[in-house]
């Protein structure tokens, strides 16, 4: 235990460490407020909450498909130009967004919003390997994620507030507010300043050709179509039973103990690796998925959940190891960019189905196909093991943080 808590300690004591914690909070509950922000303004302006959803779903749908561009943009220009380009625009096209009442006007405003979404997330994440010893690199991804998962439970709580207290449109100013005041913190920081973009090296793969790359994409199609199911699932069970006040609940329950595995994780022993660590977990979670489609929207459900976001929130902190070890030199952020992008429109699918299923038959089948999904998700991880042998390495103290290119053709 005391050694658990020296690694956190030995992270946040790193220079810069602390400040880049706190400058992402402000953009990251803007990110965290947005969508019910969105809704709740083009709910009200229409009355239709079919449009609400499509404005809403066409923020998230542009952000996920441009998500890979923008970890692209990054690589090669850095990460002040394209924050200094397009916080501005984001903002604005918040403002704007909360400034007009017209249907159409709404719908193309919250589309730009996703298309213009800065980042913010993605450019933080390459940051800790020049901030803290590589054997501490898992401790400082499980402290980012959790703030990431953290600021995930009160962002929503604080739209939904403001929204329905003061009114939509303040609830967007604070949005871009939000987002503003974080760039304006993270523009001073060491690392943010002084970060370059890797150089490619003559020969390497290109990163959609790299094996280990593909494994993940692969896992990220199915992991994210289960995730867009399980998304529509709960509250369509809530709402079928006649207690959607208890959808909140749950949701509040995951979150938290998404942020307690990521934490445990973070303290783990550094004799394991990441890519074997991944697949333990990995399999504990997929089984504490199997009773969840057989809940209900009670205290079975609170610890099904409880115990799939403890081992999820466990496994972000092996990920986020596993695609650092595989990914080319060059493509420090554009690697988990595309990722997002690629689990993202898919969990845009998994929505779509699972709610389908949940209206004509029973969201017990979109529970289903999450807990199908960890299965074949960690089927992929498993044939694929061998593709992703670079996370398969002891990290000791003495290592350089960066570890040998896997792209280099041998």
């Amino acid at each position: 235990m005391k050694g658990s808590l020296q690694a956190y300690k030995d992270v946040i004591k790193s220079p810069g460490a602390s400040s880049l914690l706190l400058a992402v909070v402000p953009p990251r509950i803007a990110y965290g407020m947005i969508t019910l922000s969105i809704y709740f303004k083009v709910q009200r302006e229409t009355g239709s909450i079919a449009t609400a959803g499509l404005a809403t779903g066409l923020c998230a749908l542009f952000g996920a498909l441009t998500t890979g561009l923008r970890g692209l943009a990054v690589d090669r220009f850095g990460i002040i130009w394209p924050l200094r380009i397009m916080v501005p625009l984001y903002s604005a096209s918040i403002v704007a967004l909360s400034l007009v009442s017209e249907r159409n006007a709404m719908i193309l405003l919250a589309a730009l919003n996703g298309l213009l979404a800065p980042p913010i997330n993605l450019s933080i994440r390459p940051l800790w390997k020049f901030t803290v010893a590589a054997d501490r690199l898992r401790t400082a991804y499980a402290l980012d994620a959790s703030s990431m998962r953290a600021v995930a439970v009160f962002a929503p709580v604080l739209a939904t507030t403001l929204s329905l207290s003061v009114g939509p449109n303040f609830a967007l100013r604070v949005c871009a507010l939000l987002m503003i005041l974080g760039a304006l913190l993270m523009a001073p920081i060491h690392q943010v300043k002084n970060w370059q973009p890797e150089p490619k090296e003559v020969g390497e793969l290109p990163i959609w050709r790299v094996r280990g790359f593909q494994i993940l994409i692969l896992e990220a199609i199915v992991i994210g179509f289960g995730r867009g199911a399980f998304e529509i699932g709960i509250p369509a069970t809530g709402t079928l039973a006649g207690v959607p006040g208890r959808v909140g609940t749950v949701l509040a329950i995951m979150a938290a103990m998404y942020v307690v595995g990521g934490l445990v994780a973070g303290a783990m022993s550094r004799k394991i690796s990441a890519l074997r660590a991944y697949r333990s977990n990995y399999l504990i979670w997929a089984l504490a998925a199997v009773p969840l489609a057989f809940t209900n929207m009670d205290w079975s459900i609170m610890i099904a959940v409880a115990i799939i976001g403890f081992f999820g929130g466990a496994g972000q902190v092996f990920y986020w190891e596993i695609t650092e070890a595989i990914r080319p030199k060059g493509t420090a952020v554009q690697t988990i960019a595309w990722l997002w992008a690629v689990e993202g429109t898919a969990a845009a699918l998994g929505i779509a189905l699972g709610g389908y299923l949940a209206e004509h038959f029973s969201p017990r089948y979109s529970l289903a196909i999450m807990s199908f999904s960890l299965f074949v998700g960690l089927l992929v991880i498993t044939l694929g093991r061998r593709h992703l042998k670079a996370a398969n390495r002891i990290v000791e103290s003495g290592d350089e943080t960066t570890p040998p290119d896997p792209a280099k053709p041998m």
